[in-house]
């Protein structure tokens, strides 16, 4: 672990959780961490029993975190049942991680068709032809439907996929953590209440 124990103080961070989260993410580029976009999402189905896997982030504003996947994914289906997920992400070079929670909602519809056309060809190609989660007989399998969908749109854009697009993470819950000597870490909790965000120290 690098020599960065830097302290975390409730005067230095920004008030509003969504600004300070874009600055330690603008930091965490600029200390060159490879993907700095990386996230582990976690979900839950009806029934509570929780899953988690890596996925990237494509936005992040004031309306809140966003990524996309197969609508009939296993978290598709998850959220579909139980529309709350957390989001985690580790900064190794800093010693940072942040953790998120908080309400999913689908992005519309215009968002996801603007996103799939800024995608490589064979990403959006890969999209189209990947039933995401489900078993298949073999790769063999999936590249013969990739080659097939390239056939048949040899120029023009493949059809937007109807089970594909982002969601947004809405958050309630943020916590930034900052690695300190001696296990005596620095964790600030933005929690969102009445009248706006709250902020409290948590022991590590």
């Amino acid at each position: 672990m690098a020599d960065f124990a830097q302290p975390l103080r409730e005067e230095d961070v920004d008030p509003d959780p969504l600004r300070q989260f874009q600055r330690w993410f603008r930091e965490a580029a600029d200390a060159g961490e490879r993907a700095p976009e990386a996230m582990a999402v976690a979900t839950a189905d009806a029934a509570g029993a929780p899953s988690v896997r890596m996925v990237l982030l494509k936005g992040a504003d004031a309306r809140g975190f966003v990524f996309y996947t197969n609508y009939d994914s296993r978290k598709g289906n998850e959220l579909a049942e139980n529309p709350r997920a957390a989001l985690m992400f580790y900064w190794d070079s800093l010693g940072r991680q942040v953790r998120i929670e908080g309400r999913v909602e689908p992005v519309s519809a215009e968002e996801t068709a603007a996103y799939v056309r800024s995608r490589p060809r064979g990403s959006q190609l890969s999209a189209l032809a990947s039933p995401q989660s489900r078993p298949v007989p073999s790769r063999r399998w999936l590249e013969e439907r990739v080659a097939d969908l390239a056939g048949r749109y040899p120029s023009d854009d493949p059809p937007l996929p109807a089970d594909w697009g982002g969601f947004r993470v809405v958050p309630d819950y943020l916590e930034f953590w900052q690695h300190r000597e001696d296990r005596l870490h620095d964790r600030l909790l933005f929690r969102l209440g009445d009248p706006g965000w709250r902020i409290e120290r948590l022991a590590p």
